[in-house]
């Protein structure tokens, strides 16, 4: 386990990204987008978890142009509310450049193998936003927020995508999580599962916002998808 420098495809300069790698040769590589609250130990955790499960996970480092290295905890308040300001400030056009830039170095070291992406939070957003925009070979988004505004993308989705939708998800309310279900119910390629009763988060690795039952079966149709999706 260790950080690596990407360049930014722009020239602006570069970024960290966590890295896990396997024990033998990697099966397919898997980017972890990042929450609001950067690589944090948690997210490191989800990259070593793929690594155990024979995948080359890499995260990012997307605050890098706000303040780079950043780790913060989401069950203490002052540093809630600096992960909201870091939001405020992301550049998502960028951010999801910067996750191009990432697949593109993840490619490299599995000499051209498929490239998926999973994203939690802002990163689920940023996880659809790469299905529409980038090359990865499939996307997954754990409670992505403001998916409605993105629907006008859909037609650009090619590759497989899965939305884990929390059904009591105060940041994703039931009118975006319907318009997420008509919007993309026929889609061929989209995949939702909703979690009734769940809460916004219910998948962190450690906190208070983890739900035990709900992450660990989003985590296996998860774990199944990419299997089918990058390996077979």
């Amino acid at each position: 386990m260790n950080d690596v420098t990407i360049n930014a495809l722009d020239g602006s300069g570069s970024f960290q990204a966590y890295v896990a790698e396997p024990s033998g040769t990697p099966r397919a590589a898997i980017i972890v987008i990042q929450e609001i609250f950067g690589v944090n130990p948690g997210i490191r955790g989800k990259c070593d978890r793929w690594a155990e499960e024979g995948y080359l996970a890499i995260a990012p480092d997307l605050f890098w142009r706000i303040e780079p290295g950043v780790q913060l905890d989401p069950d203490i308040p002052d540093e809630l509310q600096r992960a909201f300001g870091h939001m405020n400030q992301f550049d998502q056009d960028l951010g999801v450049a910067d996750i191009e830039a990432t697949i593109q170095a993840a490619r490299a070291r599995i000499d051209g193998g498929k490239v998926g992406v999973v994203g939690f939070c802002l990163g689920g957003r940023l996880a659809f936003m790469a299905a529409t925009r980038t090359d990865a070979d499939a996307s997954v988004g754990y409670y992505a927020v403001g998916v409605d505004n993105l629907l006008d993308e859909k037609h650009a989705i090619a590759k497989p995508l899965l939305l884990h939708i929390a059904g009591a998800d105060h940041f994703v309310t039931p009118d975006i999580q319907a318009a997420m279900h008509a919007g993309l119910d026929d889609h061929p390629k989209v995949t939702l599962f909703d979690y009734p009763g769940e809460d916004h988060g219910f998948a962190a690795e450690m906190g208070d916002r983890r739900s035990e039952e709900a992450a660990t079966l989003a985590d296996k149709r998860t774990s199944d998808f990419f299997a089918e999706k990058l390996t077979s």
